[in-house]
């Protein structure tokens, strides 16, 4: 849990100091450049940091070992980062939409948006190449240590990558094309931020459904039953329950033994059930066995 921990923070902490310098390039560049999309850009990369600080703050918290007033640890702390994260996401999108719609309407109207000028091309370049790095960079970690807030993080890199995307192909078609095709910078910038917005939506229901204690699902509760039920000594099983905490998921079931069986050997059987289970879903798999004797 250690060295999983370190390799979040480590990657998070990369991504705040690039997404500081990043978010005072692209402002400086959005003023002097004159481009309103870079000036957003640069604050969608000061919401990347807001996350990254949620990571921060969070994964640790969730590393902690279990204790007297949380006796199934901490995990949940990391699902509400992700929660946090995807909800910043929807709040970015939706606010870059609206931004960007009445940019459309203003050209629409007769008026021209001010032409950019090239170091808010420049800025934009830089934005992707180093957004789209943290983003393989920090999903890799996330795959690794099978982090869910890690790899809100990285998406979050890539919507990054995204909007400065728009925001080069808006500058870019501006100064290329002239002033009547300014237009392209919010056109583009609505096609990201629906973009986005439909990776929010997506990140933001699996850590939903943890924290309303949805079980583990009907294939992965089949495949704890087979096991359960292919363990020698079980007669059969009822009350199934399952859920996750974090990384650890959590298998509560009533098993049926022989009434013959001793107290040990009733415990046995029970024990080689958790073995098998942990084998198979992490050693921080929650196990909780009611045995039964089986009915005459």
């Amino acid at each position: 849990m250690k060295e999983r921990e370190r390799q979040i923070t480590r990657v998070t902490l990369l991504g705040s100091v690039i997404n500081m310098v990043l978010a005072a390039l692209k402002m400086v560049a959005g003023i002097v450049g004159r481009s309103g999309a870079m000036v957003a850009d640069g604050i969608h990369s000061l919401s990347d940091l807001v996350s990254d600080i949620v990571v921060l703050i969070f994964v640790p918290m969730s590393s902690k070992s279990r204790d007297d007033g949380h006796k199934y640890g901490h995990g949940k702390f990391e699902t509400l980062a992700t929660l946090i994260v995807s909800l910043i996401l929807v709040v970015v999108a939706a606010k870059l939409i609206a931004t960007s719609v009445e940019k459309i309407i203003f050209v629409t109207n007769g008026n021209i948006l001010p032409k950019p000028g090239y170091i808010a091309l420049i800025a934009a370049s830089v934005s992707i190449l180093s957004k789209e790095f943290l983003y393989q960079y920090t999903l890799y970690v996330g795959k690794k240590t099978n982090s869910a807030a890690c790899k809100a993080n990285a998406w979050h890199h890539r919507s990054d990558a995204f909007s400065s995307i728009g925001s080069l192909i808006g500058i870019g078609g501006a100064i290329v094309l002239g002033d009547k095709w300014t237009i392209l910078d919010p056109i583009a910038a609505v096609v990201i931020g629906l973009m986005i917005l439909v990776v929010a939506v997506k990140m933001f229901k699996p850590p939903f459904d943890e924290l309303m204690e949805k079980s583990l699902g009907e294939q992965t509760e089949q495949q704890i039953k087979d096991i359960i039920t292919s363990t020698q000594g079980v007669k059969g099983m009822h009350k199934l329950k399952t859920r996750c905490n974090g990384q650890s998921k959590i298998i509560e079931c009533h098993i049926l033994v022989e009434r013959t069986n001793t107290i040990v050997q009733a415990h046995d059987i029970a024990t080689e059930v958790e073995n098998k289970l942990e084998a198979t879903f992490g050693d921080n798999t929650q196990i909780s066995i009611h045995i039964e004797p089986l009915a005459d």
